[in-house]
């Protein structure tokens, strides 16, 4: 299972949370104000999601516009399935993920469930 590594991570939820797409720039600015980073490692990071397919870009100019392939929620979701995918007994590691739930998300657990017929997906 591969998640995003630290820088990564960052970058995406700058992506995820941006009103439209976004250029380096936009994100080297916002980032340098909470840390120390350099231009090029935000170019290197955000081309290298573009590589591994989760940001598409256009050109604009002698720069690219950035934009998320998949939404923050469609990636937790990616990496769920491949959890249970690399888990063997996926319904064990079901029980223990559910156990695990506050009220809440036991509740929102009821309401996806519900939305299918007969309470399960097909």
């Amino acid at each position: 299972m591969r998640g995003f590594g630290e820088l990564e991570a960052v970058v995406m939820d700058r992506v995820w949370d941006h009103d439209g797409p976004v250029t380096v720039r936009d994100l080297f600015d916002k980032l340098r104000e909470a840390r120390p980073i350099a231009y090029t490692t935000v170019m290197s990071t955000m081309d290298n999601l573009h590589r591994k397919g989760w940001l598409a870009r256009e050109r604009d100019g002698k720069a690219y516009r950035y934009t998320a392939v998949a939404s923050r929620e469609e990636y937790s979701a990616r990496l769920m399935r491949e959890a249970l995918a690399e888990a063997g007994d996926a319904e064990a590691v079901l029980s223990h993920f559910v156990a695990s739930m506050d009220g809440d998300q036991a509740e929102a657990l009821r309401a996806v469930l519900g939305k299918f017929p007969g309470g399960r997906p097909s």
